[in-house]
């Protein structure tokens, strides 16, 4: 029997966690007022298989062994910080260019390898789905509720991914982001750079 009050708390849990400020928000952003709406989409749903492998891993339990595993958290923030370094280095590149940059051409399918990527890399994604799950299940909860809770999580970070592009990919919104292009992005690498050098630093900080 799925206890629609846990449920609910759950799901208030992982939409504080998932629509908070993050590298895969930032990323939905950028990638939305750069190359526009239909790219942004693909990236979005990349971010969300990203994000909902670490869901299917916290439902099966593996996400509390990953938590507490100091070896794993230390490679995953190591991958993380690296990542989020050439995000910075790619955006600060653009920032420098004079002219808006066409959506280069790269098939659908990387920019859905780009998403999935980034909360694979991202250890937030994991924080997220710990966070949201010991909120509101029970150890006596069946398989059943499990499932729902987890699919009900990964939609609402699909929402929020699409939501962030949606936004984003607006035509007001990408005219205004043409005309201060270059400052946005060179603030996006330094924030970019600032997260992957923070996550670097925290995997070697106990």
């Amino acid at each position: 029997m799925i206890d629609l009050a846990n449920l609910a708390a759950v799901g208030l849990a992982f939409v504080v966690v998932a629509a908070s400020p993050g590298p895969a928000n930032l990323a939905a952003a950028t990638v939305a007022l750069t190359y526009g709406r239909k790219t942004g989409l693909i990236f979005a749903i990349g971010l969300t298989l990203g994000l909902s492998f670490w869901g299917i891993l916290a439902a099966l339990g593996m996400g509390a062994v990953l938590q507490s595993s100091a070896m794993a958290l230390f490679v995953l923030k190591l991958l993380g910080g690296a990542y989020l370094l050439w995000l910075a280095l790619q955006t600060g590149r653009a920032a420098m260019l004079g002219d808006m940059p066409k959506a280069p051409d790269i098939p659908s399918g990387r920019w859905l390898l780009r998403g999935v990527l980034l909360n694979l890399s991202n250890p937030k994604a994991v924080f997220a789905w710990m966070a949201a799950l010991s909120v509101g299940m029970n150890p006596s909860d069946g398989v059943s509720a499990i499932i729902v809770a987890t699919s009900m999580c990964a939609l609402i970070g699909l929402f929020n991914a699409t939501g962030w592009v949606l936004l984003f990919s607006q035509p007001r919104m990408m005219r205004g982001y043409r005309q201060v292009r270059r400052r946005v992005d060179g603030l996006i690498a330094g924030l970019f750079a600032l997260a992957g050098f923070g996550l670097i630093r925290s995997a070697f900080s106990r």
